[in-house]
């Protein structure tokens, strides 16, 4: 009884609010995507530097580890002093929270490249930047996707918290639910972004396996004519 009760309310108040559930639902996507994207313009080039400057690689990874293990609104009440409230708030702390998986991927994906094929790429002459655009970056497409795969649905899921110093998206109707013990609103902020999460990793996946170097070879195998290699 309960239970139905409950879908009924949800369902009635989706029906008169669905307008502004979209408008949350965008306002949280557009945060999340512009937190992700900061992340990613930051902290690709700079995994890309940490692979030729590795003294610094241990310190840098370790002060974006160190990011990840303070409580989301601790940091996101200490950033209030220095952006005070309101979305460009969120996505600061959005960025420092998802700077470790792009950071480390990255890293990780490019250094993970068999050295043998850059001795390869130099022995026909390739210049440091042609190794890495053509070579590296290429073999390590799938680790870094998967890293931002990681930032993209934790971002998600991280930014339902930014209606609590003022931002916009879905927490808002959570924090409403819960101010006013209506479960149902809860659920209407809920829903749509475990929604966005599941969407965002089913995307980055299959994106994920798009560049698999495997997958490429029988995209071209195909694309020639020729039989695949298993």
């Amino acid at each position: 009884m309960n239970q139905r009760s409950l879908i009924d309310l949800f369902i009635t108040f989706v029906g008169r609010n669905w307008q502004r559930i979209l408008r949350l639902t965008g306002e949280h996507l557009l945060i999340s995507l512009i937190a992700v994207g900061i992340t990613v313009a930051v902290c690709v080039p700079l995994g890309i530097y940490l692979t030729r400057n590795e003294r610094a690689a241990p310190y840098v990874i370790g002060l974006a580890n160190v990011f990840q293990t303070v409580p989301s609104l601790a940091l996101l009440g200490f950033l209030i002093f220095v952006f005070g409230i309101g979305n460009d708030n969120a996505i600061c702390a959005l960025f420092l929270y998802a700077m470790l998986p792009v950071l480390q991927n990255t890293y990780t994906g490019i250094r993970s490249v068999p050295k043998s094929y850059v001795q390869a790429a130099r022995g026909m002459e390739m210049t440091d930047y042609q190794i890495l655009v053509k070579v590296q970056l290429p073999l390590a497409l799938p680790v870094l996707v998967a890293g931002v795969r990681v930032a993209m649905v934790w971002t998600i899921g991280t930014a339902t918290l930014a209606s609590a110093i003022g931002g916009g998206g879905l927490g808002r109707l959570i924090f409403s639910g819960l101010s006013s013990i209506r479960n149902e609103i809860i659920l209407a902020g809920a829903i749509p972004a475990t929604l966005l999460a599941l969407a965002a990793d089913w995307l980055l996946k299959r994106a994920q396996e798009y560049f698999n170097p495997s997958a490429r070879a029988k995209r071209l195998a195909r694309r020639h004519g020729e039989p695949a290699r298993p």
